[in-house]
Parts: C-alpha cells; structure tokens; sequence
C-alpha cells in the first residue's frame, strides 16, 4: 500500500494495489493531451499480465524499466507533428507529450523475467509468478 504523490497540485492518491504514477507533461511543462493512453493488469495463475494501448508510438519511442528490481516504468514521448510552412492544420485532436507510468510489482513477481512486447499500438509485458509455496502437512498418528 501507498500514497502517491500527484502531479495534478498536493493531493495524494491512496492506492492499495499499485504505486502508479501517471505524468504527462508536454515538453513546456503543461499537462499533455496524451492522458487517453489506458491500461489493463490482469493476473492468471502464471503471470501478471499488463497492456497499454499506445497507438502511434513505435518500440523504439517507449521505454520499459524495472527500477530498485520492484518497480516497473514504462514511460516514452509523442511527439508534435512538424508543420510545414505550405500546410494548414483544420483539427489537431491526436494527443502528444511525454508519458511515465510506475507500477509495484507484487511479492510474487519473478521481476528478473520480465517480457515485453509491442504490437500494434499495445504494449504487452508478462511478470511471471513465483510458484506458491503449498504447506507442508504431516499426518500424525492417532493413538488408542
């Protein structure tokens, strides 16, 4: 469990599950139209499975990280298409800007066997799981 401390002014964000931290900060420091990016964690009997739909960014403009082995980044930049001095925009909706998110692993992460993967716009890291330890049960012996 964690406070998390927010970009959006001093509040703080008690969330039990995760210290995500979602920062999207354009290059002059405004927020980024980019906060539409989402994402899904599920956990199977294997592994934690997590996507994040980031449609337009190739691998190479995301970064994934396992900071102090307990903590997963993801973090990258859209960047602003270059306008061209003969073109005139009617609509710019697409949102652009830099993005972090920050995850705490579970206690029974195998954080040194983390996968990613990047297919169509969505990012796809697999945290297998630790084998639960099953308790050891003795039978004792009832006596007459």
């Amino acid at each position: 469990m964690s406070l998390i401390p927010s970009i959006f002014g001093n509040r703080s964000v008690f969330d039990p599950f995760s210290s995500d931290i979602w920062a999207p900060i354009s290059s002059n420091n405004e927020i980024s139209s980019f906060t539409n990016a989402q994402i899904d964690w599920k956990e199977t009997p294997e592994a934690h499975i997590i996507k994040a739909d980031l449609p337009g960014l190739k691998k190479e403009e995301v970064k994934v990280e396992l900071e102090e082995g307990r903590v997963l980044q993801l973090s990258g930049e859209r960047s602003v298409e270059k306008e061209d001095k003969n073109e005139k925009w009617h609509r710019v909706e697409r949102g652009h800007g830099k993005f972090l998110r920050r995850f705490r692993l579970p206690e029974n992460a195998k954080a040194d066997e983390v996968k990613a993967a990047m297919e169509n716009g969505v990012l796809t890291i697999t945290i297998p799981k630790m084998e639960e330890k099953k308790p050891e049960v003795k039978s004792i012996e009832i006596s007459n």
